[in-house]
């Protein structure tokens, strides 16, 4: 029981105590490729923590008493494990269920968005092969649409849009500047971390974790991109890009250059900050990496 006490604690201290923390800290902004791995880090934790709370609270008292190898022997998986005096019996393996379902919800609800986006992308990439206009010179489509936007369809059937608003704001230069935020959401498949996070999210509604969660990833991501525009143009072509195009509203499915958090990503390119020490980063890659496996390392305890 007090494995599992210990289990609940961490578990609501990753999930509602630390996203508050970490949302207001200064640092992630400086350094989002480490912010991400560090929500992503506490998404596996709090997921780990809780499955194997509910494992300790609803399997048998033997059972739960033989930590971790007691799990492993009722999933016949550790040979060297305590062998108890009974077969696992239904019971048990209705308990096994619930920490499952924890465990491997995400993963269902991953599934499930993947598909959703790649159905709203293919009717939209249907949609383009009707009105939309090759720009061989910017490597993008265009399609006729006055508000100026400009946005990525990610995925296999990768594609770049420009609209004809767009075209008719932007100089060349910063035109150049927002197409290379678009392909830096292509290349670093960004739109990945946002099926990650809306699975998450919906596999514990409510969850402060999964509010900030989301909140976050999704202006880091946009703060990565810019990063990488940023390394082969100008911070006032990419920052008067960002201020032509963030009324403009990218579709479903999609990663627009206007994206979210806009001042505050504004702000970001023209005020650098300088990267976190390296003490800093080295300790929140340490962290995160070491964040899920401490619920492992209780459970594993007698």
């Amino acid at each position: 029981m007090i494995t599992a006490v210990a289990l609940a604690g961490y578990a609501a201290l990753v999930g509602a105590a630390m996203p508050p923390l970490l949302s207001q800290a200064r640092w992630p902004h400086r350094a989002p490729v480490i912010a991400v791995l560090a929500w992503q880090g506490l998404m596996v934790t709090f997921v780990v923590a809780t499955a194997l709370t509910v494992y300790h609270l609803v399997l048998t008292e033997q059972h739960a008493h033989e930590g971790l190898l007691g799990l492993l022997s009722v999933c016949g998986l550790a040979a060297d494990a305590p062998v108890s005096e009974s077969a696992p019996t239904l019971g048990d393996a209705l308990a096994l269920s619930a920490p499952a379902v924890i465990a491997l919800l995400p993963l269902g609800w991953f599934v499930v968005c993947t598909w959703r986006a790649r159905r709203a992308r293919r009717r939209h990439l249907d949609m383009l092969a009707l009105v939309g206009e090759p720009a061989p010179g910017y490597d993008a489509t265009v399609v006729d649409h006055d508000a100026p936007a400009v946005y990525c369809l990610p995925g296999r059937r990768c594609r770049v849009v420009i609209t004809r608003g767009a075209l008719g704001v932007l100089s060349d230069a910063q035109l150049r500047a927002v197409l290379e935020h678009e392909r830096a959401h292509i290349e670093g498949r960004h739109h990945l971390l946002h099926l990650l996070v809306d699975a998450f999210s919906r596999t514990f509604p409510g969850l402060p974790l999964a509010r900030h969660a989301k909140e976050q990833i999704t202006l880091l991501v946009e703060m990565i991109a810019d990063d990488r525009a940023l390394r082969s143009h100008s911070r006032d072509a990419l920052a008067t890009a960002m201020c032509e195009v963030a009324a403009g509203q990218a579709p479903r499915g999609t990663l627009g250059a206007g994206g979210p958090g806009a001042l505050i990503r504004l702000r970001r390119v023209l005020t650098p900050q300088p990267r976190p020490h390296r003490v800093t980063w080295l300790g929140v890659v340490a962290a995160s990496t070491a964040a899920p496996l401490l619920p492992l390392l209780v459970a594993c305890g007698p």
